[in-house]
C-alpha cells in the first residue's frame, strides 16, 4: 500500500505509459520493416503527437482532481480495464503514389521512426531509472 502510494504519484505513471508506448512502436517499426518486401504491404502507424496530448491531459486531471492516472482512450491506444496501455496501430495513409508492388513503405522514414523512438525511449528509462535510484537511496537512507 505505502509503496504502490510513493510509485504511482509524480511522473512514474507518465513515464511507464511512455515506456509502453514506446515498446509498442518499437514492435510496429520492426514490423514495417520486416514486411518490407511484402507485395501490397501497407506500413502501420502510431499517432505520437496524440499520445503526447492525452498523457498531457492525464497528468492535468490527476493533478486537478486526484482522479487515477489514465490515458483516455483514442483510436490509436488507451488503457484498459487494469490500468495498462493499449495500442492499434492504424494503416498509414499513402502520402502520393504506391510502389510498383502495392507497397507504401519508406524505408527512410521507418529508420528515422526508429532512431527518434529509441531516443525517447532511453529518455523515459533514464527518467524513470533516475526516480527509483531515489527512492531505494531514500529507504536504505544514503544520500
Amino acid at each position: 500500500m505505502f509503496l504502490s502510494s510513493v510509485t504511482e504519484h509524480g511522473v512514474a505513471p507518465a513515464l511507464e505509459k511512455t515506456l509502453a508506448f514506446q515498446e509498442e512502436r518499437l514492435k510496429m517499426i520492426a514490423e514495417n520493416i520486416a514486411n518490407a518486401q511484402t507485395p501490397g504491404y501497407r506500413t502501420k502507424q502510431l499517432d505520437v503527437t496524440g499520445f503526447q496530448n492525452s498523457l498531457r491531459e492525464a497528468m492535468t486531471e490527476r493533478r486537478e482532481n486526484g482522479n487515477v492516472f489514465v490515458v483516455e482512450n483514442e483510436r490509436e491506444f488507451g488503457t484498459d480495464e487494469y490500468g495498462y496501455l493499449t495500442v492499434t496501430p492504424s494503416e498509414t495513409p499513402v502520402e502520393n503514389a504506391l510502389f510498383h508492388d502495392g507497397t507504401n513503405i519508406s524505408m527512410e522514414q521507418q529508420m528515422a521512426d526508429l532512431a527518434q523512438t529509441g531516443l525517447w525511449n532511453d529518455l523515459a528509462a533514464k527518467l524513470l531509472q533516475t526516480k527509483f535510484d531515489g527512492l531505494r537511496k531514500a529507504i536504505r537512507g544514503t544520500v
